[in-house]
């Protein structure tokens, strides 16, 4: 049986909806909840680009082309999405991280994202 963890955010509140459309998250809630069985962390609520999109294409992981097996409609720029939280951070790494919603970011992304580099890359209110 698979256990989400408490769905808590990286500012310590009631973690908010990243998307219903495109349907997001681990379990496909709409939320970047996770689970022990979440080995890619998917916990970081970012706001797609063509920039990001065209990196994670080129790394190997095209989240533009849709997979109705997986219920993946693929993204386009303005897209919120759950990314995996080590792909979020290699994207920082090589200049091209996506902008963060905080309040929709599962705490679990600290296990691998500093906040203050989440920080950088918050959403302006």
């Amino acid at each position: 049986m698979v256990i989400p963890s408490p769905s808590v955010n990286v500012i310590g509140t009631a973690l908010e909806p990243c998307s219903n459309d495109p349907l997001t998250g681990y379990f496909r809630d709409g939320h970047c909840n996770t689970c022990a069985e979440d080995s890619g962390s998917h916990t970081v609520c970012v706001i797609m680009t063509a920039e990001f999109l065209a990196f994670s294409k080129y790394v190997g992981n095209d989240l533009t082309t849709p997979m109705p097996q997986y219920r993946f409609p693929g993204l386009k720029p303005g897209d919120k999405w759950c990314l995996c939280a080590a792909r979020f951070l290699q994207a920082h790494d090589e200049g091209c991280a996506p902008l963060v919603r905080l309040e929709a970011t599962h705490q679990a992304a600290l296990d691998m994202v500093p906040l203050d580099i989440l920080e950088v890359y918050r959403v302006p209110d």
